[in-house]
């Protein structure tokens, strides 16, 4: 038995794959974004060993997280599932961040380097991260204009290279960023075409599965089958530079120089 934490838990592939893990009979913290949402999953936070509360698009909020999870316990494995998709507009966060990159990015980058280290980290990437490649002087979208689409599949590169760059510094952890196919969610849209299914097991079976396979690090997965992901994902200046800028905005280093 595991014990998972997963974010964005409360719909989507966050949903399934928590439900999945309780149904394997792991121990399962939830996460959501508020109360509310909370409360809209009732029935699953009653099988849940816990559920933690926080905004990921807020710093101090994801800061908390991090402590309520810790105070739970370590956890053997984390899911860095949340996120959103086609902002609007840039947003402005408490921060002054784009709200893409707080959400998709700073947030992973500041849970992965706050919470107790488990044993196996998993991150919900994109294949949209392809196109992703962007100035990482400007990955916060304050000298260009706006683009939704851009600024998603950015924001996709970086939590894979967040996951291939724990890979390389920290061995001892199973680090592997997953794309989950265009499934039908709420974020995806009813006609996707993806299996919803594999969406999430993927997940699911890096987190806890003892398959040789599952026990591997740095790897770029869909459908449990790897994937090359692009370039700078697997590139350690690219890592380097993205790891550096991120400390930068958070005032949080993940990786001792």
């Amino acid at each position: 038995m595991s014990r998972v934490f997963v974010t964005g838990s409360t719909d989507g592939l966050g949903l399934a794959a928590a439900s999945a893990l309780m149904g394997e009979g792991h121990e399962v913290i939830l996460h959501a974004r508020s109360s509310d949402r909370a409360s809209a999953v009732a029935d699953l936070k009653s099988r849940a060993l816990a559920v933690v509360i926080g905004d990921l698009s807020s710093d101090a909020e994801t800061r908390a997280i991090a402590d309520q999870v810790n105070g739970i316990g370590r956890m053997n494995a984390v899911i860095h599932n949340a996120g959103i998709y086609l902002e609007r507009n840039r947003g402005d966060t408490a921060e002054g961040h784009a709200k893409t990159l707080a959400v998709n990015t700073l947030a992973p980058y500041l849970l992965t380097a706050l919470i107790e280290r488990p044993d196996r980290l998993i991150y919900l990437s994109s294949g949209m991260h392809q196109s992703g490649g962007g100035p990482i002087d400007d990955i916060d979208w304050k000298q260009r204009s706006w683009n939704a689409s851009r600024a998603y599949s950015e924001s996709k590169l970086h939590v894979a290279t967040i996951a291939a760059a724990v890979a390389r510094h920290w061995p001892e952890v199973l680090s592997n960023a997953v794309d989950p196919g265009w499934v039908p969610t709420k974020m995806g849209g009813a006609g996707a075409p993806d299996d919803l299914q594999m969406g999430h097991q993927t997940q699911t079976w890096l987190a806890t599965s003892n398959d040789e396979a599952a026990k591997t690090s740095g790897a770029y997965w869909y459908h449990r089958q790897r994937r090359q992901p692009a370039a700078e994902v697997t590139d350690p200046a690219y890592q380097d530079s993205l790891m550096n800028k991120l400390a930068d905005m958070t005032g949080v280093k993940l990786f001792e120089a």
